[in-house]
């Protein structure tokens, strides 16, 4: 076995140890060394529950695995050297998190053409689809009855049905936001009646993994850049149309991440570092987009004035400021334009289908809020 590929393996069973640790964190609902009491000594949760968390990483990792290896063999089906995926484990103990970042290969010589770029980016958010659907189908079909949720929170019983109208007053409450996908699932294939709040998936392993294949979907197919949906879109407009394109995308998206993350009602003495700490942040991230740093301070000082005249005319607009961390990871590490391929012939008509066919599943997958704290 080579250096590299038991580190691949060492990296998978860690990530397939720290997934199923924070999946049985989520579904019983106590962190693993941490409490309100604080540090807690022994642990809380029992073996038992900690196997139970196999049934959240088993569908997630399933997803990963997927959808890596759709790159994975598509890569090596046009013979690009490629590296088989490295998973990325993280787990604290002490806080909730999901047990990885996820996972990635190296692709480790270059691409050819826009064809070769367009199969291999869409081949992996296609098969994660595929896999999400099936883990969401098993989810919303097998809802185990109420007594399951009163057994994590005693507390509802006396409430019945109706727990949602009386229990989510704290300021730290986790919600699951919504997509289209996700909601037609809801409404079409659950059985109302044991249909959990938005407020309980994170109890429930194979909602709770669906919705995230759904995410990392999304996330994947955000048509920018290098990542999955930037190579698409790549294949399917070319190098100039679509670095042309790709920084307004980028642009609107950090318009609505930023929206309503600063009040107007300032008190200089107590707000000014958020004002100067989120003014620096617009000039960091739109500063690669342009050769000359006088381009970049002037869009970023429009972009302010622009969120700032939305909160004046509409007040209620909220963007998801959360996206803010993605958008810097997006330009200063990922990348905002695409590099050419020696062959820029275009795509055949089947192939274009196929791009405008990922477009209506990013459309589906995609939550404009997906994780709520109220």
């Amino acid at each position: 076995m080579s250096r590299n590929l038991a580190l691949q393996l060492l990296l998978f069973l860690l990530t397939l140890a720290t997934t199923t640790l924070a999946g049985a964190e989520w579904r019983y609902g106590r962190s693993f060394f941490y409490g309100y009491e604080g540090f807690l000594w022994p642990p809380t949760i029992t073996w038992s529950q900690v196997a139970g968390g196999l049934a959240f990483s088993l569908p997630f990792l399933g997803f990963l695995t997927a959808h890596e290896f759709g790159h994975y063999l598509t890569a090596r089906f046009y013979r690009v050297r490629v590296t088989l995926p490295y998973y990325i484990p993280i787990w604290l103990g002490i806080t909730f998190g999901i047990g990885t970042m996820g996972a990635f290969i190296r692709i480790k010589e270059r691409i050819y053409s826009r064809k070769e770029f367009f199969d291999i980016g869409i081949a992996g958010p296609l098969a994660g689809f595929v896999v999400a659907l099936g883990i969401l189908g098993y989810g919303f079909t097998h809802l185990p009855p109420l007594d399951y949720l009163y057994e994590i929170h005693p507390e509802y019983r006396v409430w019945g049905q109706n727990y949602a109208s009386y229990v989510y007053f704290r300021p730290d409450d986790l919600a699951i936001g919504k997509n289209l996908l996700f909601w037609l699932f809801e409404n079409t294939v659950a059985d109302q009646a044991l249909l959990p709040s938005r407020y309980e998936i994170v109890h429930y392993p194979f909602l709770f993994a669906g919705f995230l294949s759904l995410f990392f979907t999304a996330l994947n197919l955000l048509p920018i850049g290098q990542l999955d949906g930037g190579h698409i879109l790549y294949g399917m407009m070319g190098y100039e149309r679509f670095n042309r394109l790709s920084p307004i995308l980028y642009t609107i998206f950090i318009f609505y991440a930023g929206l309503g993350l600063l009040s107007l009602e300032v008190n200089l003495e107590e707000d000014w570092w958020k004002w100067a700490g989120y003014a620096l942040y617009l000039l960091i991230v739109f500063r690669p987009l342009f050769p000359q740093p006088s381009q970049g301070t002037r869009l970023a000082a429009g972009v302010l004035i622009a969120q700032l005249l939305v909160q004046v005319v509409w007040p209620q607009v909220q963007g998801y400021n959360g996206w803010l961390v993605f958008g810097l990871v997006l330009s200063r590490a990922l990348g905002v334009f695409h590099p050419p391929s020696p062959n820029e012939a275009p795509l055949s008509k089947g192939r274009l289908i196929l791009g405008w066919i990922a477009l209506v599943i990013f459309i589906l997958c995609f939550s404009p809020a997906p994780f709520i704290v109220d």
